[in-house]
């Protein structure tokens, strides 16, 4: 038999566009689109009626290991994923202990390996007794680069200074992503929360904390000459910036910022509450407009999950983040169904963006020699979202109750299906780590 796996008859969504076509695997990697005799596979997948993505990524996700497995873990956090239709994540730095170290990338590669769903790769943080030797871990295998807190959130990681930041960007040959918050506004505005009420959540963290960072941080790259990534843009203010900025910046938004206004902070409470903050709806309008006209590079899902007790706390001793990693393409498809962009724009978004930016091999395109990930979604299909279907262990979404169109049916990493009909159907979790152009390893 030529192929392992054959994906018939459906709608394929390629790098021109959508094709009515087939789709053969061998190996684990795509070797043919065309006219395919179902006799040819040993195993054929009828698509008729189905549209086949290339194999979504989430860019931004805390699965919480170590430290902090009461939350999360690799285990838990990539179940949600490919239960989303996410075939592979790049996991964030601030656990505990924060991975800043060799030996801290090495530790979560072993402990990825045969317990996470999806495909992975994790970033190293930056930190002052870091700082010199991140050339050297951006370029180790499993990472997929460094990620540098400018203004303080979950965790102890923050390079909040100019000096600082230089330092990063003068040690690195990669791109890497900015969570940008101006620290010492954070800490001179902190009269501005309100005890027991969240909506002084962006009031504190205003737009102007977001502003200040970005055009801070755009300044010294360009200086620099490096290329930087703007995680989860809030803010109609930086917008100008990253247009001027577009030799050598890109970046992110969320689903949670598309899909809420400060309205939430009436029905939902600590459970919308988040940084940079859910802010008004002129703001999520310019962020709208920036998707649809180019400018938004990737969306990430910012998965940053907290139990509901800890959500309970009152104002602000209440952590921030929330549940997304298994919301974020059901969300988006919906908002597909609704107009607000098409099937296209959303595929480069979770699959062509995070490849163009980061430099994944292999991935985020159905193209002959690209591993064989696929996401297929019933466009047509109506479910309502539910904390009971949440496969994170805090086990809430801040989208309980929204019936939504659209609906990851079937999940495939490397040619292997993991994810079916909203069940996981594979008996041993067989993740492996992403692989990047800038750092392919020698064959052996």
């Amino acid at each position: 038999m030529p192929y392992d796996l054959l994906l018939k008859g459906g709608t394929v969504i390629l790098r021109g566009g959508p094709a009515q076509t087939d789709v053969g695997v061998l190996n684990g990697r795509i070797v043919a689109i065309g006219a395919i005799d179902a006799s040819q596979a040993r195993e054929v997948i009828d698509c008729s009626s189905l549209t086949v993505l290339p194999g979504c990524i989430d860019t931004q996700v805390h699965f919480r290991e170590p430290g902090m497995e009461h939350k999360e873990d690799l285990h838990t956090g990539s179940k949600a994923a490919v239960l989303g239709g996410i075939t592979a994540v790049f996991e964030m730095p601030n656990t505990s202990p924060p991975t800043t170290t060799r030996e801290a990338i090495e530790d979560k590669l072993r402990r990825a390996k045969g317990r996470m769903y999806c495909d992975h790769a994790f970033f190293v943080g930056a930190a002052a007794e870091n700082v010199e030797q991140l050339g050297e871990l951006e370029r180790l295998p499993g990472v997929c680069g460094v990620k540098v807190f400018m203004g303080s959130s979950t965790g102890s990681l923050l390079v909040a200074d100019d000096d600082g930041v230089r330092a990063v960007l003068r040690n690195i040959s990669r791109r890497a992503a900015f969570h940008c918050e101006d620290e010492q506004r954070l800490e001179a505005r902190k009269t501005f929360r309100k005890s027991g009420d969240p909506s002084s959540h962006p009031v504190w963290r205003d737009a102007d904390t977001a502003l200040k960072a970005t055009e801070r941080l755009l300044r010294m790259a360009s200086q620099e000459g490096k290329r930087v990534h703007v995680l989860h843009v809030t803010t109609a203010d930086e917008l100008p910036l990253l247009m001027a900025a577009k030799d050598f910046a890109t970046m992110e938004v969320t689903p949670h910022h598309l899909t809420l206004t400060d309205e939430c902070y009436r029905e939902l409470g600590t459970l919308c509450q988040m940084n940079p903050p859910v802010r008004g709806p002129e703001h999520r309008a310019a962020l709208w407009h920036a998707v649809n006209s180019g400018l938004v590079d990737v969306i990430g899902s910012d998965h940053a999950p907290h139990t509901l007790e800890e959500k309970a706390r009152p104002y602000p001793d209440s952590p921030s983040g929330m549940v997304g990693v298994q919301t974020t393409l059901p969300v988006m498809l919906d908002h597909v169904n609704a107009g607000r962009l098409s099937l296209l724009r959303l595929v480069d978004l979770l699959c062509f963006g995070p490849q163009r930016i980061y430099g994944i091999a292999g991935k985020g395109a159905i193209a002959p020699g690209y591993d064989a990930d696929f996401t297929i979604v019933d466009m047509n299909a109506e479910h309502t979202i539910s904390n009971d279907w949440i496969a994170s262990k805090p086990g809430w979404t801040p989208y309980d109750g929204r019936r939504v169109k659209g609906w990851p049916v079937m999940t495939i990493v490397r040619g292997q299906v993991v994810m079916r009909e909203d069940e996981i159907i594979v008996e041993t979790p067989q993740g492996q780590p992403v692989r990047f152009v800038e750092t392919l390893q020698p064959a052996s």
